[in-house]
Parts: C-alpha cells; sequence; structure tokens
C-alpha cells in the first residue's frame, strides 16, 4: 500500500489533497467523483465518513452529510467505498472522522476495519493532542498513522506536543472557524508552516479555506507539503445535483487547475 512517505518523497513540489464526503450524494456518484478527482491529479485523498453534528465544518460540508446520511452511507458503507477506491489507484486515503462515530462502532474495531480498507490515516477532529493516548495505542495497533491538527492559535507548547503524537502528516488549520470556501487567505498560513518545520520532519498540509489555484500556489510558496481543499469541491457537487456529466467535468477542470498552480 503507497504511503505518505512514498508521496510526499516523491514529490518535488506541494501534494494536492481533495476532500469529498462519502456517499454524496450517493455511494455511485461518490465513487466516480473520487475516481475523477484521482485521474484529474489527486496526491492524496481526504475522506470523511458522514456525521450528523460535525462540528469543525460549515454549511457546504454539512449539507454533504446530510444528502450522504440520506442516501443511507455508515461507516461499513465507507469502508467498501475506500475499497472500491483503493482497487481502483493505490492513492493515500486519510480519514477526517469525528468521535461520535469511531466510539458508537467501536473503537478497536473501527481503526482495524479502517486499515483493512486502506486507509493510511485517521484525523478525529473533535478530539485535540490531549486525547491522544485514547486513539494513538488502537490506531498504531492496526498500523494506521496519525494526524494532529494545529491552528494559527496553538501554543508552542501544544505545537510540540502536536509533532510529537502525528507520524503521516500535521494538519494545519489556515485560519480561526469551521471549513468553507474563502475569498481570501489567512495571512497566519506562512508563520504556521514556518513554526511547524522548526520542530519536525512530519509533512506539513494546509487545509481550511483554501478556495482557488492562487490560494493553492500561495500555501505551496509558504513551505506547505500538502494543500488540501474541500468546500469548493463539495459546492461543485452541491451545485450540479441534476447534472452528473457536468459535476465531474468541473470538478476535473478544478482539480486540474489547482494541479497547475502547484
Amino acid at each position: 500500500m503507497r504511503t505518505y512517505r512514498d508521496v510526499f518523497a516523491q514529490q518535488g513540489k506541494a501534494a494536492l489533497i481533495p476532500f469529498f464526503v462519502l456517499g454524496d450524494p450517493d455511494f455511485d456518484t461518490s465513487l466516480e467523483v473520487i475516481k475523477t478527482a484521482i485521474d484529474a491529479g489527486a496526491d492524496v485523498l481526504e475522506l470523511g465518513i458522514p456525521f450528523s453534528d460535525p462540528i469543525a465544518d460549515g454549511p457546504t460540508i454539512q449539507r454533504a452529510d446530510i444528502r450522504a446520511l440520506e442516501g443511507g452511507m455508515h461507516c461499513g458503507k465507507g469502508f467498501d467505498l475506500i475499497h472500491k477506491i483503493k482497487t481502483y489507484r493505490d492513492i493515500p486515503i486519510g480519514l477526517l472522522m469525528y468521535y461520535n462515530l469511531i466510539c458508537h462502532y467501536g473503537v478497536a474495531r473501527f481503526f482495524q476495519d479502517a486499515a483493512k480498507a486502506g486507509v493510511n490515516s485517521v484525523l478525529v477532529a473533535d478530539l485535540s493532542v490531549d486525547d491522544a493516548p485514547e486513539i494513538v495505542p488502537a490506531m498504531e495497533a492496526a498500523g494506521l498513522d496519525t494526524v494532529f491538527m494545529v491552528t494559527p492559535v496553538t501554543t508552542a507548547a501544544r505545537k510540540l506536543r502536536v509533532a510529537e503524537h502525528s507520524t503521516g502528516f500535521v494538519y494545519a488549520v489556515s485560519l480561526l472557524g469551521v471549513t468553507g470556501s474563502r475569498e481570501t487567505l489567512s495571512e497566519a498560513v506562512e508563520g504556521l508552516v514556518t513554526q511547524m518545520k522548526a520542530i519536525t520532519e512530519v509533512p506539513i498540509c494546509v487545509g481550511f479555506g483554501i478556495s482557488t489555484p492562487q490560494h493553492a500556489a500561495s500555501v505551496a510558496a509558504a513551505g506547505a507539503d500538502g494543500v488540501i481543499v474541500g468546500s469548493k469541491l463539495v459546492g461543485l457537487i452541491e451545485a450540479n445535483l441534476g447534472d452528473k456529466a457536468r459535476m465531474l467535468s468541473d470538478i476535473s477542470a478544478f482539480i486540474g487547475a489547482m494541479k497547475e498552480a502547484l
């Protein structure tokens, strides 16, 4: 299975990491969307299993979660979908999750089944690095990489803890607030990337609010190893629910433009 280390060591430029909600708007379309993103140049995937109360996400991804839940998506089906993705292309996959789903499924079982499906890492958005002992042993036992978040207001001491506990990459949140497309990129990105680069050799990937090729280029210029884009792509799904061909075309074009910017 291809690892983060494989991708980041070979890139020579920032990796493009699109985010999608598994099952949005339905199982088959979701698979087509993700295959399209892979064919257009995605280097890594960040995927979410839909949850009813995604507190880190803004309205666009909240609506995607509702569509996927109404379509019957759950953890088991999510793993089935991931297995199909990995069968199509051996691309590293990170899950961005909420802890309620993992607890309900069973912590050890969840991480074991995620690894069997082909998942490389899990980021639990509503658990901080303080809660690392609650999940890291089970993740390590399953052979998964760990990912934790830093933000523009994370203290120096906590940045060190995040660096210590992250083995896949560090998720650098570019702004204060929830996910969502933004017109301008936060001025905090460069400083945050520089600070993390000084204390860890684990790749630093930046997400939240990255919405244009220009944003992607700026994040890469700031030294990020990866650029995570979610709400803009999820918005293209929402905007074309009645026209799958255009949905796939728009996603392919956007991914291509982001890749060119990088």
